[in-house]
């Protein structure tokens, strides 16, 4: 599975940056439109903790080396810039956990990690959902 195991490792530093990209928004979210968000947002930075855990899991199971580095984050004051660029980097991020489904296989494991990324996947549209209803309100 040496093609899996590159996808994840692809895969890890984007899931590494939703879970700070979320937590900086989470604590620096300003503006009267956005502060409901915040403790929502904090709920997002730790389900992508949890997923951080279950890849970097994944990548040990199948004889890999987990990378340590990050994607690029960004800080952005305007409340309306940082949901933006959450909802754009957890776009990248869906797509490399995407990516890694048609690499799986026909094995059983193979289905087992296939469904691990469908649920991932699942978790993260539904943000991102929730994320560009919340910027339509707020123009």
């Amino acid at each position: 599975m040496p093609a899996v195991l590159e996808r994840l490792r692809t895969a890890l530093p984007l899931q590494q940056r939703s879970v700070l990209q979320y937590t900086l928004a989470s604590g620096g979210i300003v503006g009267l439109a956005f502060q409901g968000l915040a403790d929502r947002i904090f709920d997002y930075a730790q389900h992508e903790l949890r997923d951080a855990r279950l890849l970097v899991e994944k990548i040990i199971g199948l004889g890999g080396e987990p990378p340590t580095d990050v994607a690029p984050l960004r800080w952005n004051a305007d409340a309306g810039q940082a949901v933006d660029w959450l909802i754009e980097s957890e776009q990248e991020a869906t797509a490399a956990l995407h990516a890694v489904i048609p690499e799986t296989g026909q094995e059983a494991r193979s289905e087992a990690l296939e469904h691990l990324m469908e649920h991932m996947i699942l978790r993260k549209q539904s943000q991102i959902d929730f994320l560009l209803r919340a910027r339509r309100r707020a123009e």
